[in-house]
C-alpha cells in the first residue's frame, strides 16, 4: 500500500509503468440487480456527473434493452441512380428533336417490325419444346438467329448504328460466367445479339409482353429477390448451367439494377458463389447532350430521346478473365470485390456502398413525390443484417407520416402513424430519433434508430417478457382491455387511442392479438417496445442482466 491515506493510489508510479507484466483481474458480480449496481457506481462519481447521467438516462426510453444513443452516417453527395439530362433544356437539343422527328417516325416503324418478326421467330423456336431443363437443341438455336438479327436492328433503330468493341469474348469453356455493369435497357439487348447467353432475371419480367417470351428462349434463371429460397435456387441453377458446356454462358448484372454508369455500386454475390472463372465486361455510353442511362427517367421519355438523336454512342470492353484464387480458399465476397475493382479501374469510376436497396428506396420516394429522393438512400452493407422487405416496411411507415418537402417529419405526424398520444414517453421516443435536435426527423434517422433498437441483443427478450406478462393472466391472446391496463403507466390517460393501437398489434385483423401478432408488430415497429419498459416486463429483463462481468 502506498500509504495510510485513503486518497493515496494503490499502486505507485513504478508499478504502473510495469502494468503490462501484471496479471489481469476480473471481478464477477453476481446476483445484483441493475439499479443496485448503478447506485453503487453513481455514489462514487461527482454530483454533477450524476445529474448529467440521470438526464441522459431519462431521455432514453430504450435504455432497458441496452440501446444507447446511435449515430447516422453522413449522407454522400453521390447519386448513382440519377439521370443527368432528364429534361430537354438546350436550344440545340430542341432544334435537333424537330429535325429528327421524321427520322424518329421511320425508326419507330422499324422498331415495331423488328419486335414483331423477332417475337414470331421466338414463338416458332419454342413451339413444342417441353424439356426446358436441358440445353436448347441446335436447330432451335438456329431459328433464334432471326431474333438475334432483329435485336441488332432494334439497336440500329435506337441510333446505335455502330458499336465500338474492345477485346473479345473468352471461349465459353474458359469463362462460363460473364458479368457486366448495368446502365440501360440497351445492355441486355446487345448481349442477347452478341452472346445469346442464359440470364438471371426477376420473376416479374416473365409477364412482360414480348420480353417474357424472348427471355424464356434464353433459358432464363428466375429469381425472387425477396425470397431466400428463390435466391438459393438461382445460385444452384447458375452453378448447374455454368458447369455444362452445352448450355450458353451465364450472364449476370451483379449490381442488381441500373445506374448512371458514373460509379460501381455493391455487387450481389450470385455470380461468385459457384466459384467459376468470370469474364468482366464494361459498358460505356459516351454522350454530350443526352445521358442514355435509365435512371429517374421514364421508359417512354428515354425511348423518345433515343429516337430523336442523330447517333447514340456505345462501347463494349471485354476484360481479362478473373479466376478464383487457387492457392487459398477465397470467399465469394472477396472474389466479388476483386472483380468489382477490375471493372471500376477499367471504367475509371469509384466504387460506392450503394446497393439495390437504395435504388428501391429512391424509386419509392419518387413515386411519393419526394423532392429530395436521394436523401432516402441508406447505403448499408450486408453485415447490417436487415432484409430488403424490412427496409421497405420502414420506408412505407415513414412516408405515411407525410414528410415535408425537405423530407422531415414533425412529432404530431409521427405520433399519429404510431397511434400514440402526446405524453412524456412518446416525446422521449421522438427525441431519441431526433439526433440533430431540430424538432423533426429524417428517414435516415428513423431508419437507423429503428434498426439500432431492433438489433439489440435484449430486444427480443424484452418482447418475450412483455407478452409473458399477458400470458401469465391465463390467456394466449391479448385483449384490448389487457393492452390498455398494461400501458396505463407508460401512457397515462390512454382511452380512445387504445383501439387504434390495438389494431396495429392485431396484424392479421382477427380481433385478437396472438403472440405471433405481438412479435410481428414489434418487429415492424421496434420503437413501440418502449411502451413496455415499465412494470414486470422490464423487471424480468433486468434480472436476466444480473450477472455482470467487470474487467
Amino acid at each position: 500500500m502506498a500509504g495510510d491515506c485513503l486518497k493515496a493510489p494503490l499502486l505507485d508510479s513504478e508499478h504502473l509503468r510495469d502494468a503490462s507484466n501484471e496479471a489481469e483481474v476480473i471481478v464477477n458480480i453476481n446476483g445484483y440487480d441493475r439499479s443496485t449496481i448503478q447506485s453503487f457506481s453513481k455514489s462514487n462519481n461527482h454530483a454533477g456527473h450524476e445529474e448529467q447521467a440521470k438526464v441522459i438516462e431519462d431521455q432514453n426510453p430504450f435504455d432497458f434493452i441496452g440501446a444507447g444513443s446511435f449515430s447516422v452516417p453522413p449522407l454522400t453527395t453521390i447519386d448513382p441512380f440519377r439521370n443527368n439530362t432528364p429534361n430537354i433544356e438546350a436550344l440545340y437539343e430542341w432544334l435537333k428533336i424537330l429535325v429528327c422527328i421524321p427520322i424518329a417516325i421511320v425508326r419507330l416503324i422499324l422498331f415495331g417490325l423488328c419486335v414483331a418478326v423477332g417475337y414470331i421467330a421466338t414463338k416458332c423456336a419454342l413451339q413444342g419444346w417441353k424439356d426446358k431443363q436441358s440445353p436448347m437443341p441446335k436447330w432451335r438455336c438456329r431459328i433464334m438467329w432471326i431474333t438475334r438479327i432483329c435485336s441488332r436492328s432494334i439497336l440500329f433503330s435506337f441510333g446505335y448504328h455502330w458499336i465500338k468493341r474492345i477485346g473479345r469474348p473468352a471461349p465459353r469453356e474458359t469463362a462460363p460466367i460473364v458479368v457486366s455493369n448495368h446502365v440501360s435497357y440497351i445492355d441486355p439487348i446487345f448481349f442477347f445479339y452478341e452472346l445469346f447467353p442464359t440470364i438471371v432475371s426477376s420473376e416479374s419480367h416473365d409477364a412482360m409482353p414480348f420480353v417474357g417470351t424472348i427471355i424464356r428462349a434464353m433459358q432464363v434463371i428466375y429469381v425472387n429477390r425477396f425470397s431466400a429460397s428463390s435466391r438459393s435456387h438461382a445460385v444452384s441453377e447458375i452453378k448447374r448451367k455454368a458447369s455444362c458446356n452445352d448450355f450458353p454462358r451465364v450472364l449476370l448484372f451483379p449490381e442488381g439494377t441500373t445506374t448512371n454508369g458514373r460509379v460501381l455500386i455493391t455487387f450481389q454475390l450470385g455470380a461468385f458463389i459457384p466459384g467459376y472463372p468470370i469474364q468482366p465486361i464494361v459498358v460505356r455510353y459516351p454522350h454530350v447532350h443526352f445521358d442514355q442511362s435509365w435512371g429517374n427517367i421514364s421508359l417512354a421519355k428515354s425511348m423518345f430521346r433515343m429516337f430523336t438523336q442523330f447517333h447514340n454512342f456505345m462501347e463494349i470492353e471485354y476484360l481479362p478473365i478473373v479466376s478464383p484464387l487457387q492457392n487459398q480458399k477465397e470467399s465469394a465476397a472477396h472474389f466479388a470485390e476483386r472483380t468489382s475493382y477490375t471493372m471500376a479501374s477499367a471504367l475509371n469510376v469509384v466504387q460506392t456502398s450503394h446497393s439495390y436497396l437504395d435504388s428501391l428506396l429512391v424509386t419509392e420516394a419518387l413515386k411519393s413525390k419526394q423532392e429530395k429522393a436521394s436523401t432516402y438512400m441508406v447505403e448499408i452493407s450486408k453485415s447490417f443484417n436487415i432484409s430488403t422487405s424490412e427496409a421497405m416496411d420502414f420506408l412505407d411507415k415513414f412516408l405515411s407520416m407525410n414528410p415535408d418537402p425537405s423530407g422531415r417529419v414533425k412529432i404530431h405526424d409521427f405520433l399519429r402513424v404510431l397511434r400514440l398520444r402526446a405524453s412524456p414517453l412518446s416525446q422521449k421516443i421522438f427525441g431519441y430519433l431526433d439526433v440533430e435536435k431540430q424538432g423533426s426527423v429524417t428517414f435516415r434517422q428513423f431508419f437507423f434508430g429503428s434498426v439500432h433498437i431492433l438489433k439489440r441483443p435484449f430486444f427480443w427478450q424484452a418482447c418475450e417478457s412483455a407478452f409473458t406478462k399477458f400470458d401469465g393472466q391465463g390467456s394466449i391472446y391479448v385483449s384490448q382491455q389487457q393492452l390498455q391496463d398494461s400501458l396505463k403507466m407508460a401512457l397515462p390517460g390512454l382511452s380512445e387511442e387504445v383501439g387504434e393501437l390495438f389494431n396495429i398489434f392485431d396484424t392479421d385483423s382477427d380481433g385478437r392479438v396472438s403472440k405471433e401478432d405481438f412479435m410481428t408488430c414489434l418487429r415492424r415497429n421496434p420503437l413501440l417496445i418502449a411502451l413496455f419498459c415499465h412494470g414486470s416486463a422490464s423487471e424480468g429483463l433486468l434480472q436476466r442482466e444480473g450477472n455482470l462481468e467487470v474487467v
